[in-house]
């Protein structure tokens, strides 16, 4: 007999519990991918004999837009480099400052496009605009 094997897709959102118990949701301002680095491999240098020279184990990981830069050769494996040289590259000073002025930008322009938004409403609310009706008598009557 073959047992189904039950599996269940949590879909994560991001939010935040407030005090008074109700939740609120988060909106990304910006993403970063994997497109937006440029990560190089080569071969480490220093103490370690032949193995360390034959394998590119070692990473340089670099952010075009910020010109953040972030290497790691300490460990044997390229995966373990990697995570190490991105922990190093979210720390480093440039690459937090980009993030300051990315997240600042995102908020400006949300910013302009809620006043945008607000004064094509105040425009169409105008009384010029508005048609105002009552019920009377079983009829729509404009007053």
């Amino acid at each position: 007999m073959k047992r189904k094997k039950l599996s269940k897709k949590v879909k994560s959102k991001s939010s935040s519990i407030l005090k008074d118990g109700k939740s609120k949701k988060r909106e990304h301002l910006f993403s970063v991918t994997k497109k937006d680095f440029e990560i190089q491999a080569y071969k480490g240098s220093g103490n370690g004999g032949q193995k360390k020279n034959k394998t590119s184990s070692a990473i340089r990981i670099i952010h075009k837009e910020s010109g953040a830069v972030a290497c790691s050769e300490q460990e044997r494996s390229q995966y373990q480099n990697k995570r190490i040289a991105f922990k190093r590259l979210v720390s480093d000073p440039k690459f937090k400052k980009w993030i300051k002025i990315k997240a600042s930008e995102s908020m400006e322009s949300q910013r302009e496009i809620k006043k945008k938004i607000e004064l094509t409403v105040d425009l169409m609310m105008m009384e010029k605009n508005l048609k105002i009706e009552i019920f009377k008598d079983g009829k729509w009557v404009e007053v």
